[in-house]
């Protein structure tokens, strides 16, 4: 069995073109998006179209619920660039996606915890908004409530990573297909350097064990950098050049 693993594709439709088309490459058996599809100054209709498309397994993240729940003052830039761009039912459409989904093979899908989209599961945020490796007690916590699973998967964070957790159950962040730095927290500014691939995942179960593989793509990031400078936005510009904010 494989399975390929996105997340956080944030509205970045040349980051996705390139990871779909490696996924094509893999031969996998499926793919599982685990949610925050459209929200950025990119493409957001054109990146829900095409993740329509496909009709992937999508557990509903944080933004594609707030994309929705929030009034207009709540959202980010982000947010609101995202919500005039689709119409009320492609809203309505990320809305009404599961929190969380069972893939079956003991194999969980969330965006965050199996309780909460907004919390992280593998990390734990420092007061610089700098990410830490979660405590075993906090992570354990969060996990009260995936008894059963022998895989999570999650997202939310952006951070790739792979963890044996509690019960020796295996933990996946794919990392974030198309949003390095989310430029519009005041922090971003302040993060450590990271990079402008496309990050996505791979499990390959045989012989009853998982193998991960943890995947950084190039791609046109040039072009996508463009497009949030055409779209007024200079940090995510400045993000998907280089995965640097400031």
């Amino acid at each position: 069995m494989r399975l390929a693993v996105i997340s956080d594709v944030h509205g970045n439709l040349r980051a996705l073109e390139a990871v779909l088309a490696d996924i094509k490459s893999r031969s996998v058996d499926i793919t599982v998006n685990l949610g925050d599809c459209v929200t950025g100054p990119l493409w957001p209709k054109e990146t829900f179209e095409a993740l329509q498309s496909l009709a992937l397994p999508t557990v509903r993240g944080n933004h594609d619920r707030w994309i929705e729940e929030l009034a207009d003052a709540q959202l980010s830039h982000a947010g609101k660039f995202a919500r005039a761009a689709l119409q009320t039912e492609q809203r309505r459409a990320l809305h009404s996606l599961p929190a969380n989904i069972d893939l079956g093979d003991g194999i969980l899908a969330v965006h965050g915890t199996p309780d909460d989209d907004c919390t992280c599961l593998l990390e734990e945020t420092l007061d610089d908004g700098r990410f830490a490796p979660a405590r075993r007690d906090a992570l354990k916590t969060r996990l009260k409530n995936a008894a059963g699973a022998s895989v999570v998967l999650c997202g939310h964070s952006h951070q790739q990573n792979v963890v044996h957790g509690p019960g020796g159950c295996l933990i996946l962040n794919p990392g974030s297909v198309g949003c390095p730095v989310f430029a519009d927290i005041p922090i971003a500014a302040n993060l450590e350097y990271r990079s402008p691939h496309a990050r996505y995942a791979v499990l390959t179960k045989r012989n009853g064990n998982w193998r991960a593989e943890l995947l950084a793509l190039e791609y046109d990031w040039a072009s996508a950098s463009a497009r949030a400078l055409e779209n007024g936005r200079p940090e995510w510009a400045m993000a998907l050049l280089s995965g640097v904010v400031g």
